[in-house]
């Protein structure tokens, strides 16, 4: 198991992306399958995984850049944006659950690449994981989804 360091810690990857697309295949590593207890009864979970492709020094040293996905050529941190490069290139997805086959899920949204490593899996809960009141620049209101 490949584990990511840092200053404070390891993380350990759970499991991996074996297959993207309209719909996404994440297995998790067979000693973590009992964490998946009750996963089932949630229509959508967060995915939080490594940008493996991104986990060099020059990309975690960029700090600024231009979102290539939206129409507005505005500069902005990493921080408020969506880009994959970053000091720590940790991804996040909402995505729709669909299957669930022992340590196999099925699901729908995932914009992580093949083998990223899987950093964790949360249930999406809409009463603390939904802001309805919150705002965004205008730049950011007209891209795809991420």
């Amino acid at each position: 198991m490949k584990c990511v360091r840092n200053t404070r810690g390891k993380l350990r990857s759970i499991g991996t992306v074996e297959a993207v697309g309209e719909e996404a295949k994440v297995r998790v590593f067979p000693h973590f399958r009992r964490g998946l207890k009750g996963i089932e009864d949630f229509s959508h979970i967060i995915v939080l995984y490594w940008i493996h492709l991104r986990d060099n020094e020059d990309d975690r040293r960029v700090l600024q850049v231009v979102p290539r996905k939206h129409a507005a050529k505005v500069k902005v941190g990493v921080f408020a944006c969506r880009s994959p490069s970053r000091p720590n290139p940790l991804g996040l997805s909402v995505v729709e659950l669909m299957k669930v086959e022992e340590d196999l899920l099925t699901v729908k949204g995932l914009d992580a690449l093949q083998d990223s490593p899987i950093i964790d899996i949360k249930p999406y809960l809409p009463r603390a994981d939904s802001v309805p009141t919150a705002r965004t620049p205008e730049w950011a209101c007209y891209g795809p989804p991420t």
